[in-house]
């Protein structure tokens, strides 16, 4: 049945961005962290991160109102619950991932021209630069990932290789994940040289460095790491098009040793391409980022995959976000 719209229930979905600017403007300005310790005045505030005064004062007033902030008087406080999420130095804090979605909002606003045009949004650094937005990149897709780590591990058990292949591994997240899933086994965390730093780090404090070979390059252009038994590619088909994703699966194929399976993490699409909404939703993101990335349907994904090589190409799970997985053999 199709939804009847009001018109405020409309214009209510459309004033949306208003408050994700605001939330993005003050975890980009890092304003929860500089309010974190003690509270402060606008003006106070403002010295504090080198800002506007004015200007802070109407982006504080606006989450007081949103509830983020504390406003007694003319002083400003981080509540306890949002200082958890949004101070650098909470554990469990989501500044990444706000930060990126920021990232994410100024190239929506161009939907329309990239629409028009059939061409990505032009890209424009935050104010903390492009390695800034790199950096939250990365450890936003960690804390994505984190929370659905051991149903994925799970849904794949059991798990028999011996030696794995985290294509685009980024800072680990996934290798972390098998290597303590399975502890006899070793991984080859490939991605760009830029990202190994971190990956590093993040594998030594985890304690399994010494179970991991680290090899910088890009599975655009370069050739990949050969002798593993099992590959792993996460978050990284959505961001090419079809004939980029044959291409690497064609690489995949020549890395695997024989007997070797490939398992896929992305979003996978019903006929329709409508379900699940946020698959579709997503679809924009990537038509906005990318040159001819997407979400792709169960039988694209097979019929890419097995003009490659591969065969038993199989749905192991179909979720509502980014955790959909395909398995696939070499023979």
């Amino acid at each position: 049945m199709t939804r009847k719209w009001t018109a405020d229930e409309l214009l209510e979905k459309v004033r949306g961005f208003q408050a994700a600017c605001v939330i993005t403007a003050g975890a980009d300005l890092d304003l929860f962290t500089a309010l974190g310790s003690t509270p402060m005045t606008a003006e106070g505030l403002a010295k504090r991160i080198t800002a506007d005064p004015r200007a802070t004062a109407v982006l504080l007033d606006a989450l007081a109102a949103l509830e983020l902030l504390v406003k007694r008087g003319d002083l400003y406080e981080v509540p306890a619950g949002i200082a958890a999420l949004l101070t650098a130095d909470s554990p469990v804090n989501v500044l990444a991932g706000v930060r990126h979605q920021g990232n994410c909002l100024r190239r929506w606003d161009q939907l329309a021209r990239v629409v028009q045009t059939g061409r990505p949004a032009r890209r424009e650094p935050s104010i903390r630069g492009q390695a800034g937005d790199c950096e939250s990149f990365i450890s936003a897709m960690n804390s994505f990932s984190g929370p659905m780590v051991v149903q994925i591990v799970e849904r794949l058990s059991p798990l028999r290789f011996q030696r794995m292949l985290d294509i685009g591994g980024a800072s680990g997240t996934w290798t972390i994940a098998f290597l303590r899933a399975v502890p006899e086994v070793t991984a080859v965390l490939f991605d760009l040289p830029e990202v190994m730093p971190l990956a590093r780090e993040r594998l030594a404090r985890a304690g399994l460095a010494d179970r991991v070979s680290f090899v910088a390059g890009d599975f655009y252009t370069d050739a990949l790491p050969g002798g593993a038994d099992f590959a792993w590619l996460s978050a990284i088909a959505h961001q090419n098009s079809r004939e980029q994703n044959r291409v690497l699966y064609r690489k995949i194929y020549s890395a695997l040793v024989a007997g070797g399976s490939l398992v896929i993490r992305d979003v996978v699409m019903d006929a329709s391409k409508t379900q699940p909404v946020a698959g579709a939703l997503f679809a924009v993101n990537m038509l906005v980022g990318t040159e001819g990335g997407g979400t792709f349907t169960f039988d694209e994904f097979a019929q890419d995959l097995t003009s490659a090589g591969f065969t038993d190409v199989d749905l192991v799970h179909q979720g509502q976000a980014m955790d959909s997985l395909i398995r696939a053999r070499k023979s």
